[in-house]
């Protein structure tokens, strides 16, 4: 059952002692780590969920899948959210720890739909772009791929969004033609 309230004071938690200790570039190195073994392994997820399977049973399996892999502030995380019982609550907490990094960090996660792959080139020029027309430093971006737009771009940046794909511009002139404006202001 997901529980972003308790992954948000987690993920908090450990990021205040990160910036304390000053290790907060070394812990999200090992969040991003366990991220993408919660998005590649299902077993791994399962294994956390397991309540037939012992905590110390889990913590050694973590210790060992994580081994050499993770520093030791994440690791003894782990043991403290395994012996508390929140250990399913992990995916969230890692996902959480990033989103809050980011925003610690102030960088700005761009998401940029297209019918098309890109560039690196125009990638890069949409990042400078972005830069300029937002006043900001940090960007990221996510470049994905939807064919459904047919041209044109979606642009994400926070609570932002700059529709200029043809697929939307096409729904608009579908809604005019429904309304029959056409229709009325021939007569």
């Amino acid at each position: 059952m997901p529980n972003p309230r308790l992954a948000g004071r987690y993920a908090k938690s450990l990021l205040d002692f990160a910036v304390e200790k000053n290790q907060l570039d070394v812990v999200y190195k090992d969040m991003s780590f366990l991220q993408s073994i919660c998005k590649s392994n299902r077993d791994f997820i399962n294994l956390l969920k397991s309540p037939i399977i012992t905590p110390d049973k889990k913590e050694k399996i973590v210790d060992a899948i994580t081994k050499n892999q993770i520093g030791e502030l994440t690791s003894t995380f782990n043991k403290l959210l395994i012996s508390k019982g929140r250990e399913i609550y992990l995916p969230e907490i890692v996902y959480a720890f990033v989103q809050q990094y980011k925003d610690y960090k102030g960088i700005n996660i761009v998401k940029l739909i297209t019918a098309v792959p890109i560039g690196e080139e125009l990638k890069n020029s949409i990042t400078d772009k972005i830069r300029s027309v937002f006043n900001t430093e940090h960007i990221e971006l996510n470049a994905e791929v939807n064919p459904e737009i047919i041209g044109g771009f979606v642009l994400e940046m926070g609570d932002r969004l700059i529709d200029a794909s043809v697929a939307y511009d096409l729904h608009k002139i579908k809604k005019e033609f429904e309304s029959n404006d056409f229709v009325y202001k021939i007569r």
